[in-house]
C-alpha cells in the first residue's frame, strides 16, 4: 500500500475511474494455480485456557515471535489474536509445508511463556479486550458500536481459516471466474457448516454452531454481505463496493471522522470531507467483510478456526481441491446448484442457507448430504494434486469423525462442556 500523499494515489479520482479500477484489481483472471491461507489463532494460557492472560505477558511473547525468521506474514488482530498469512504458493503442498513450518516455530516460541495457540472461531470464555490501539481499530470500534456490542467480539475474540484461490480463467467452464465466484458462495455455506467451531460465548452455549458467523451477520447492515449472486461478478462487486457506506476517512492527525450515511459513490460525487483518492478506495475495500472477498483472487472468509495442530490443513486442502481440480469442481458444482434455491430470498450470509449452516452445522440434512459429496470428491482430487499422506489422513479423519456423522467441531466442544440446549 502506498502512503497517502504520494504519486497517483493522492490524485482525486472520478466515479468512472473507480469502477474501472474495481473491475481490474478485484477479478484478475488466469489459469488457477496459486493458493494461499491465513490462519488466525486465539492465544491462551497453555494449562488454563479459561484463565485471562495478562497484557504484558502477551506483549512480551509477541516480541519474541516478531524476531522469528518466518516465511509467512505475521500480524496481530486487535484482541491479540495471532495471524500468519502465507505467501502465494504454486501448489497446495508448498502452501501447507511453509505455513506448518512457521506454525511450529511460533508454537516453540510461545512454550517458555506458558502460552499456546487455540483454534476456535470465537473465544468461548473471555470478554473482548483490545490489545492493539491505532487509528484504524479505534475508528472501526466506534463505527461498529453503532450497530451493537458484537463488533468488539469480532475484532477482539474471533479467529478463522481464510483460504485464498485464483479468480479463475476468463472463459466459461469449471475453472472460469464466473463459475468459481458462484461456486464460492454455494460451497461457502457447506464449508461454514462442516467447519463450524464457535458454539459458545461468555462460557455458555449460544444455540449456534458458528457464533462467529452469527456475530458477523449483525455487525452492520451492508458491510458483511455479498452482492447479488445472479449478477455478473465484476459489475456486481463494483456496484456493491461503491454503494457501501464509508467506515471512516483517514486523516494525518487526530481521530478519523466517521461520516454518517456517506457511500463511496457519494463521496466521489460530492467531495465528502476531502476529495477521494485511489488509496481511499483501496482502503475502503479492506473495510468490507463479505464471506467471499475478491482481491485479485478469491478470499473465502467463512471458515472458523480449527482445533488441533493440523486442523487448519483440512479446510485449506478441501477447498483447494474442489476449486482447482477440474473434475472435482464440475462434480461439486452440479451437486450444489440446487442449494441456490435456498439463496433466492437474500444474499449471503443472511439468506436461509447460510443462516441454517451457521445455526445447525451439518445437523441440517441438505448441508450434510452436500458435505458428504464434497469431501468424497476432495479426497479423490487431493490424490491427483499430490497431497501428502499426512494431509490425506487429516481430511479422511475429519470426514469420518464429523461429516459422515452429521457433526462439526462445535458439536465436540458442546459435548465436552455441557449438554446442548434446545434451539
Amino acid at each position: 500500500m502506498h502512503r497517502a500523499g504520494t504519486g497517483d494515489f493522492a490524485r482525486p479520482m472520478s466515479e468512472d475511474e473507480a469502477e474501472d479500477l474495481l473491475r481490474c484489481i478485484c477479478f484478475k483472471t488466469g489459469p488457477p494455480h496459486i493458493v494461499g491461507v491465513e490462519v488466525e489463532w486465539l492465544v491462551h494460557d497453555r494449562e488454563q485456557p479459561g484463565k485471562p492472560v495478562a497484557r504484558d505477558r502477551l506483549t512480551s511473547a509477541f516480541d519474541e515471535i516478531r524476531a522469528l525468521p518466518l516465511t509467512s506474514l505475521l500480524t496481530f488482530e486487535p484482541g491479540g489474536q495471532l495471524e500468519l498469512s502465507s505467501r502465494p504458493a504454486a501448489s497446495l503442498m508448498e502452501c501447507i509445508n511453509s505455513t506448518a513450518a512457521d506454525l511450529d516455530a511460533v508454537r516453540t516460541a510461545l512454550r517458555p511463556a506458558g502460552l499456546a495457540l487455540n483454534g476456535m472461531g470465537l473465544d468461548p470464555w473471555h470478554p473482548p479486550r483490545r490489545i492493539l490501539h491505532d487509528p484504524r481499530y479505534d475508528a472501526m470500534e466506534r463505527h461498529l458500536d453503532r450497530s451493537g456490542p458484537y463488533g468488539r467480539s469480532m475484532m477482539c475474540s474471533s479467529a478463522s481459516v481464510q483460504v485464498s484461490l485464483d479468480t479463475g480463467e476468463e472463459e466459461p467452464g469449471p475453472l472460469g471466474h464466473g463459475r468459481r465466484w458462484r461456486l464460492a458462495h454455494l460451497l461457502g455455506a457447506v464449508l461454514l457448516a462442516a467447519f463450524a467451531n464457535s458454539p459458545m460465548l461468555a462460557g455458555r452455549p449460544t444455540g449456534w454452531r458458528s457464533t462467529r458467523q452469527a456475530v458477523w451477520n449483525v455487525l452492520d447492515p451492508v458491510r458483511p454481505t455479498a452482492p447479488p449472486l445472479e449478477a455478473e461478478p465484476r459489475a456486481a462487486w463494483a456496484a456493491h463496493a461503491l454503494d457501501a457506506p464509508v467506515m471512516c476517512v483517514r486523516m494525518p492527525e487526530g481521530a478519523w471522522p466517521l461520516p454518517e450515511g456517506l457511500t463511496f459513490r457519494s463521496w466521489l460525487r460530492s467531495g465528502g470531507p476531502r476529495a477521494a483518492t485511489e488509496e481511499d478506495l483501496r482502503y475502503h475495500l479492506t473495510t468490507l467483510f463479505p464471506p467471499v472477498r475478491p482481491r485479485g483472487h478469491l478470499e473465502l472468509r467463512m471458515i472458523d478456526a480449527q482445533p488441533g495442530e493440523n486442523g487448519w490443513m483440512v479446510p485449506l486442502a478441501v477447498t483447494a481441491a474442489l476449486f482447482d481440480d477440474p473434475e472435482a469442481a464440475e462434480t461439486v458444482y452440479r451437486t450444489l446448484k440446487p442449494l441456490a434455491e435456498s439463496m433466492r430470498a437474500g444474499v449471503a450470509p443472511r439468506n436461509a442457507l447460510w443462516v441454517a449452516a451457521a445455526r445447525h452445522g451439518l445437523a441440517e440434512e441438505e448441508l450434510r448430504s452436500a458435505a458428504e459429496t464434497c469431501f468424497a470428491a476432495a479426497l479423490e482430487a487431493l490424490g491427483r494434486l499430490g497431497a501428502s499422506t499426512t494431509v490425506l489422513d487429516e481430511v479422511a479423519r475429519f470426514n469420518e469423525r464429523h461429516v459422515l456423522r452429521g457433526r462439526c467441531p462445535a458439536d465436540d466442544l458442546i459435548a465436552s462442556v455441557v449438554k446442548e440446549p434446545g434451539t
